[in-house]
């Protein structure tokens, strides 16, 4: 599978370094419970015009209209006129009414048609142009307080390059403030553009950034769920050339709070380097929610997972690998919400593996086929420690309820299951303060939020089936299809509802929907 972005280096490139808003990925239709993409330019057809048509009739009946006297043949004939017209009236209106997009799904651009950004369903939408590609991100948590609702926002995250040359890599601290509303001009109440302005602060997003150097392409990042509690922010890095690096950010976001504050050179070096994986690279990381002094899975792509934790000062990685020994791609790692030694892990073999870190054979304790290719990347719910989630190579993603998981049997029925996406899936992520939403990040450009408690019977969804013939191919629990190009992580944002990072080849995408 397709884990990175072709980059050409003869390809000229454009390289701001200032966040832009309101000009990136594009949404479509809003209706109540679903949220769209785009609109077209030129996209329909001339006006229909019946002012002097000439409608052309069919013969084939004037033998049997032999017998009729003229006037009762012409009443015949008009009568017949009309129903054309009237059914050509029909299909041209028809075709001149919204029509709903899907980029995944409908027919491709023309070349005179673009995707513009729908304002009116988002909330907040920016665009942070970087000077390379990422792969992965990661937000930091700040003192800034939970359920943070009024604008401007501002967040505290991290990135690292895929740069065309090893040595130009980057680690990316980032602060992005004075994060606005969408704003929606509303020609008919000018009166409220003074108030939103008063409201919002209006004014141009500000981007402070903080770099590390890096020796190579960084694969999967992560941030310590104990970021601020312990007065330190540990961040792991899994690099292309095998090996995993934790470092401490703290003095990077100290150096956006304190002017002049010089940022110490061993602050640029990592913490501890785990080497075990050889030179084998690797996509799976993450870090233990439940154990405070730091406890960290890595997995390559030979099928090792390795656990490393800090004993007092010092960083200890075990000898012995967990592994199944069939030399197969460990493409994502998730620890369990709920017991500190479970953790699952995801790979190319098809299978989700639950392990236990007491295992003394370092063997999983349940093995289950959930795919027929390669499993790209799981999440565990916050709120409900059974439910987890997985996407494939194929575009499936599904939910699985891992009470039904048994170690004597390899199979088992997802709890839902949707093949909406018509590429591999490259993120996958429940969100953190509501249990039922899940978003979901494709190679065919576009990130799904979801919504499992909808369903299917819902009288409300049936009816805006009929309206619109578009929405039969809608699974009814879509929420909203947000469109960025080559799109390969999202990131919920705990202290900011419905609050979304996503990183793709056009940068990065700050986003907020009315869906969520």
């Amino acid at each position: 599978m397709s884990k990175r972005s072709a980059y050409d280096e003869d390809e000229a490139r454009n390289v701001t370094s200032k966040t832009v808003s309101g000009n990136g990925p594009t949404t479509v239709v809003e209706s109540e419970d679903v949220a769209m993409e785009g609109q077209l330019e030129d996209q329909f057809s001339d006006e229909f015009e019946s002012d002097g048509e000439i409608i052309e009739l069919d013969d084939d009946d004037d033998e049997e209209d032999a017998d009729l006297n003229a006037e009762e043949y012409f009443e015949k004939k008009q009568k017949k006129a009309e129903e054309i017209l009237l059914k050509e009236n029909e299909e041209a209106k028809e075709s001149s009414g919204p029509q709903l997009y899907l980029p995944n799904i409908s027919r491709p651009l023309g070349p005179d048609e673009v995707l513009e950004a729908d304002p009116t369903v988002y909330e907040m939408l920016h665009n942070v142009n970087l000077p390379w590609p990422c792969l992965t991100l990661d937000i930091i948590p700040d003192n800034l307080g939970s359920e943070r609702r009024n604008y401007p926002q501002s967040i505290l995250m991290t990135t690292a390059t895929q740069a065309s040359k090893k040595k130009d890599n980057e680690l990316m601290v980032l602060k992005l403030s004075h994060l606005t509303k969408t704003l929606v001009k509303d020609d008919d109440n000018v009166d409220n553009e003074d108030d939103d302005e008063d409201d919002d602060e209006a004014g141009e997003p500000i981007l402070e950034n903080e770099s590390l150097p890096l020796r190579d392409t960084t694969n999967r990042l992560r941030i310590s769920p104990y970021a601020t509690v312990q007065q330190e922010i540990l961040t792991s890095t899994m690099s292309e050339n095998g090996e995993v690096f934790i470092y401490d950010l703290t003095p990077q976001t100290r150096a956006f709070e304190t002017p002049g504050y010089q940022i110490p050179k061993t602050a640029k070096r990592p913490l501890h380097t785990i080497r075990n994986h050889g030179n084998v690279e690797g996509y799976g990381l993450d870090w233990s929610p439940l154990i405070k002094t730091g406890a960290l899975l890595t997995g390559d792509c030979s099928g090792m997972v390795y656990l490393t934790q800090r004993h007092t000062s010092k960083w200890v990685t075990d000898k012995t690998p967990f592994t199944v020994g069939n030399n197969k791609s460990i493409e994502d790692i998730q620890w369990s919400r709920t017991e500190s030694t479970v953790f699952a892990t995801a790979g190319c073999d098809g299978y989700i593996r639950i392990w236990d870190t007491r295992s003394k054979k370092h063997k999983p304790v349940i093995s289950t086929v959930v795919s027929n290719t390669d499993v790209n990347v799981i999440s565990w719910n916050e709120k409900m420690g059974y439910l987890l989630a997985s996407g494939d190579d194929k575009g499936t993603w599904g939910i699985w309820d891992l009470r039904q998981f048994s170690p004597n049997s390899e199979k088992a029925l997802p709890v839902a299951q949707y093949d909406f996406h018509k590429g591999a899936i490259t993120s996958i992520s429940f969100n953190p303060l509501d249990e039922s939403i899940v978003a979901v990040a494709s190679e065919d450009n576009t990130v799904t939020l979801w919504d499992l408690s909808v369903e299917a019977d819902d009288e409300e969804i049936k009816q805006q089936k009929a309206e619109i013939k578009e929405l039969e191919q809608i699974p009814p629990q879509l929420l909203f299809v947000h469109w960025q190009k080559e799109v390969k992580d999202v990131k919920w944002h705990k202290q900011i509802p419905g609050c979304l990072v996503s990183t793709g080849t056009d940068g990065l995408n700050v986003w907020k929907t009315i869906s969520v």
